[in-house]
C-alpha cells in the first residue's frame, strides 16, 4: 500500500505494484467444511489464493510469518498493516480525469457475459430452468456409485412410507406408490436440490385423507340407506386425490411463475411449529386405533377430539395380539433410532434400512406364525401392483369444487413451506444455491402430471431428505434411483407383502410422527429461555386449535395470523453490503452493482483494501464525477453486512438466502443463471446499528446462520450490538455458537478478525 505519508518501494512510489520481492503462494484445496464452492458434481475444487510477485502476502493467505501474519512487510517495503494504516494520517487525494481509455469505476466488469439471445444465452436459460440439461451432460461418473447408495437407502424408506401413508388418506397402498413413482421423477428433472425427496409426506397425506373422508360422506349418503360397493369407494376417493392434486400442482406452479418463492417465510417459525405439532398429535391418535386393533369407527367424518374419546372408552377390547406385533414394531424403531443416535461413528449400523427391516421381520413373523388365520390380525392382503394409467383428472359429480380449491390452495401452502424450507436447508449445508421459484415450478409439474397418473399430492419430505444428505447424494440422479426401486416394488415386491400386518404400518407412522414431535419440546424450551411469550403463546394456541378442531383449522389460524404480523412489518430485510471507502479508511457505505474484478491488487484485499491514495487508473470513475461522491471498494474475503432494521420471522426467513446470493455474486441485481463471481467467503461482518430488535423465532435462524458459517471455517462477528441485542445473545449462547459481539464499530471487528483468521496455503512455483 503505498502512502504520502511513507518511503515509496521502486519508482519512487509512483506505482505500489513495483520494487516488492514477495513470493507468489498457491492455497491448498479446502474440503467442503471450510465453505469451499462445490460444483455440480458434488466435488469441492481446490481454492487458490495467489498473490503476484509484485505484493505482500494478503492474510487471507494463511500461515506466514508473524509480521506477513499481521499485515507487516519488510523493511523499505512501501506497504502496511490494517492495524498500523489505522494510525496514519491520509494526504488529500488527488482528482483523475477520465480519459477514453479509462473505464468508470461503476462500470460493471464483463466477465461471464455473452449476447442476449444468443445461442449461448438461451442455452444458459435452458440449464437453468431445465436443470437435468445442465447437470446430466457432465455427470462425474466418479459419484455413480455414491448416488446409487443413496437411492437405495432413501428407496428403503420410501417404499414402506408410501404403503404406510396411503392409509392416512383412505386410498388403497398402490396410490401411495404411484405418488412416490411419477411426481418424483419429474422433480428429478426439473428440481434444484440435489436432496430433496420428493413423494407422499405425512403432513400433506394428512391434509388430504381429510379432504377424501369428508367427500366420502357425500357419496354414503347417496346410497343411504346401502353402503356402496368397494370398487366405487376407491374409484371416488383416487378421484378426489387426484382432482386435489391438480389444484394443488396448479396453485404451486402459478406462485413459482409469478416469483412468489417469498411466502415460505410468511408463516412463523412458531406457527409452524405450532401446526406440525397439533397434526402429529392428530396422526398419533388416528393410527393409535389402529395399532391398537380396535374397530373403525362407526361414523364417517369425526373429529380428532371425538377418536381419542373413542380409543380412551374401548380400552377393553384392544386386540392383544395385533397390539402386542405393532408395539414390538414400533420399540424395535425407536431402539433402533436411539442406537443410531448414540453411535455415530458405527457406518454399518447408520446404513441400516430400519423401516425396511421392520416391514420384513414383521411380514416373516405374521407368515410363519399364521397370524392371520389363528389369531385374527389384519394384513395387508392381496394388492394388484400394475403401472398407472393416464387419465385427466376430473372431480367427481358429488364433490363441491370450492372443497378442492380450498384444499388445494390449504395443501399448497403447507408442502410448499416444508419442501422449500428442507431444500434451502440441505443446499446451505452443502454450499451449493436453490432457487424458491423454480423450486415451486418443478413442485407444481410434478403434482400436475402425477395427478393424471393416479397420484395424490406429493412435496418433499424431510426425514428421506435428511437420508440422501447422510448418505452423500451427489446430484438428483439419487432420486431417480430411487424412483426406478419404487417401479420395481410396485411391479414385483407388493404379492410377498400379503401377510404383513397392518398395524405394523401404522406403528411406522407413528414413529415417523414422534419424530415431528422430538423438536417441539426444544422450541417450546428455547422460546421460554428467550422470553418470546407472543412466538411462546402462538405455538400452543395453533397446536391445541389443530387438535381440538381440526387441522385444517390449525393451517388457516397460522396463516391468518403470520400475514396479520406481516402486515403489521416489513416483510423483507433490510440488509446492505458495505465496502471500504477508498478515501477514508474508517469509513463504510453501501457497494451498488460493484463486484470485483479477476486480479485484484494487494490494496484491494482484506489487509489492505482501499489504502492506496492512487488507485489504478482502470478503477478511475468518470471526469463529471461529482466532488462530493465517495467510491467504494469490496473488502475481499470479508462480508461486510449492514442490518437496517429489527429482525424477526419474516425477514430473518430471507436472511440467510440474501446472504448466500452476496457470497455468490456480490450484487443482488445479477442473474442466479450467470457464473458466480465472488472469491470464497471467510469472514462475515454484521454491522447491527439499525437492529434495535430480535425476535425468538428470528434469534433462532440467525443462531442457525452462525452455526451453519461455524461449519463451513467461516469467522462471524457483530459490530455495534445494541443492548437488547446484546442480552438476547447472551441468554441464547451465541457466543458459543461462534458469533462475537463485543465490538464497537467494523474497524474492530476487522482488526479482530485479522489477529484471529489464517488459512493453511502452500507456495505456487
Amino acid at each position: 500500500m503505498s502512502s504520502n505519508n511513507q518511503p515509496a518501494a521502486g519508482n519512487g512510489g509512483g506505482d505500489s505494484n513495483t520494487g516488492s520481492n514477495t513470493s507468489s503462494v498457491r492455497a491448498r484445496s479446502i474440503s467442503d467444511e471450510t465453505g469451499g464452492d462445490i460444483d455440480a458434481g458434488g466435488n469441492t475444487p481446490p481454492l487458490h489464493m495467489t498473490a503476484s510477485t509484485t505484493e505482500a502476502t494478503p492474510l487471507l493467505a494463511g500461515h506466514q510469518s508473524p509480521s506477513e501474519t499481521l499485515g507487516y512487510t519488510a523493511p523499505g517495503s512501501s506497504q502496511t498493516s490494517l492495524l498500523e494504516s489505522e494510525r496514519l494520517p491520509r494526504a488529500p487525494r488527488a482528482r483523475r480525469r477520465h480519459t477514453p481509455n479509462t473505464p468508470p469505476r461503476t462500470q460493471l466488469p464483463t466477465h461471464g457475459h455473452v449476447p442476449q439471445f444468443s445461442l449461448k444465452w438461451w442455452m444458459r436459460r435452458i440449464r437453468y430452468y431445465v436443470p437435468i440439461t445442465g447437470w446430466l451432460p457432465n455427470y462425474n461418473l466418479g459419484n455413480l456409485a455414491t448416488d446409487v447408495k443413496a437411492g437405495f437407502m432413501v428407496a428403503c424408506l420410501l417404499v414402506p412410507q408410501a404403503l404406510s401413508y396411503s392409509s392416512l388418506t383412505h386410498l388403497r397402498p398402490v396410490y401411495g406408490l404411484y405418488t412416490a413413482l411419477v411426481p418424483a421423477l419429474v422433480y428429478g428433472m426439473l428440481g434444484t436440490s440435489r436432496h430433496l425427496s420428493m413423494g407422499p409426506e405425512a403432513l400433506v397425506s394428512v391434509l388430504t385423507g381429510t379432504l377424501v373422508k369428508g367427500q366420502l360422506k357425500h357419496l354414503f349418503a347417496a346410497y343411504s340407506p346401502n353402503t356402496p360397493p368397494d370398487d366405487t369407494i376407491d374409484q371416488f376417493s383416487s378421484a378426489v386425490a387426484s382432482a386435489v392434486a391438480l389444484a394443488s400442482g396448479i396453485f404451486t406452479f402459478a406462485l413459482g411463475v409469478f416469483r412468489f418463492g417469498f411466502l415460505d417465510s410468511m408463516i412463523s417459525e412458531s406457527s409452524l411449529r405450532g401446526f406440525i405439532s397439533g397434526a402429529a398429535i392428530v396422526v398419533l391418535i388416528g393410527q393409535s386405533r389402529i395399532v391398537l386393533g380396535l374397530p373403525a369407527l362407526s361414523s364417517v367424518h369425526t373429529t380428532p377430539w371425538h377418536e381419542l374419546k373413542y380409543i380412551l372408552s374401548n380400552l377393553s377390547q384392544v386386540h392383544a395380539m395385533t397390539a402386542a406385533i405393532s408395539l414390538g414394531a414400533l420399540l424395535f424403531l425407536r431402539v433402533l433410532r436411539f442406537a443410531k443416535n448414540r453411535f455415530k461413528s458405527a457406518r454399518w449400523l447408520q446404513g441400516v434400512p430400519d423401516t425396511l427391516v421392520v416391514i420384513i421381520l414383521a411380514t416373516l413373523v405374521s407368515w410363519l406364525a399364521k397370524l392371520y388365520e389363528r389369531y385374527s390380525v389384519r394384513v395387508f392382503g392381496h394388492v394388484d401392483g400394475e403401472l398407472p394409467h393416464f387419465a385427466i383428472p376430473k372431480i367427481p359429480a358429488l364433490v363441491d369444487t370450492k372443497d378442492i380449491v380450498s384444499s388445494g390452495i390449504t395443501i399448497t401452502m403447507i408442502g410448499v413451506v416444508e419442501s422449500v424450507i428442507v431444500a434451502r436447508e440441505y443446499a446451505s449445508r452443502n454450499h451449493y444455491a436453490v432457487s424458491s421459484n423454480r423450486e415451486l415450478v418443478a413442485l407444481g409439474v410434478s403434482n400436475v402430471i402425477g395427478s393424471a397418473f393416479g397420484a395424490y399430492p406429493a412435496f418433499g419430505s424431510l426425514a428421506r431428505s435428511k437420508l440422501n444428505d447422510r448418505a452423500n447424494a451427489r446430484s438428483q440422479l439419487s432420486g431417480i434411483v430411487s424412483v426406478t426401486i419404487v417401479l420395481v416394488s410396485l411391479l414385483h415386491l407388493l404379492p410377498y407383502l400379503y401377510h404383513l400386518p397392518l398395524g405394523v404400518l401404522a406403528a411406522i407412522i407413528v414413529d415417523a410422527v414422534i419424530s415431528l414431535l422430538e423438536a417441539t419440546p426444544r422450541s417450546v424450551s428455547f422460546l421460554f429461555r428467550v422470553r418470546a411469550w407472543s412466538d411462546l403463546f402462538l405455538l400452543l394456541f395453533i397446536c391445541a386449535c389443530s387438535v381440538i378442531a381440526s387441522v385444517e383449522t390449525g393451517i388457516l389460524l397460522a396463516v391468518v395470523i403470520s400475514l396479520v404480523m406481516v402486515i403489521k412489518r416489513s416483510n423483507m430485510p433490510r440488509i446492505k453490503l458495505l465496502g471500504r471507502s477508498t478515501d477514508n479508511d474508517h469509513e463504510f457505505h453501501p457497494i451498488d452493482g460493484i463486484v470485483p474484478q479477476q486480479g485484484l491488487s494487494r490494496h484491494q484485499s482484506f489487509n489492505g483494501i482501499g489504502r492506496d491514495s492512487r488507485a489504478p487508473e482502470s478503477n478511475d470513475t468518470s471526469s463529471d464525477e461529482g466532488e462530493g461522491e465517495t467510491r467504494v471498494q469490496h473488502v475481499e474475503g470479508v462480508l461486510i453486512v449492514r442490518v437496517d432494521e429489527p429482525l424477526y420471522f419474516a425477514n430473518a426467513g430471507q436472511l440467510h438466502a440474501r446472504l448466500n446470493r452476496l457470497e455468490l455474486y456480490g450484487d443482488m441485481r445479477v442473474h442466479p443463471s450467470e457464473d458466480p463471481r465472488m472469491k470464497p467467503t471467510r469472514a462475515v461482518v454484521f454491522d447491527l446499528i439499525g437492529m434495535s430488535d430480535i425476535d425468538g423465532s428470528a434469534l433462532e435462524i440467525l443462531l442457525n446462520i452462525v452455526r451453519e458459517y461455524g461449519r463451513r471455517q467461516v469467522r462471524v462477528a457483530f459490530a455495534r450490538v445494541c443492548e437488547p441485542v446484546r442480552d438476547r445473545f447472551e441468554i441464547s449462547g451465541m457466543a458459543s455458537a461462534g458469533g462475537e459481539y463485543g465490538f464497537s464499530d467494523i474497524n474492530d471487528a476487522l482488526a479482530y478478525l485479522e489477529r484471529h483468521l489464517t488459512i493453511s496455503v502452500v507456495t505456487q512455483m
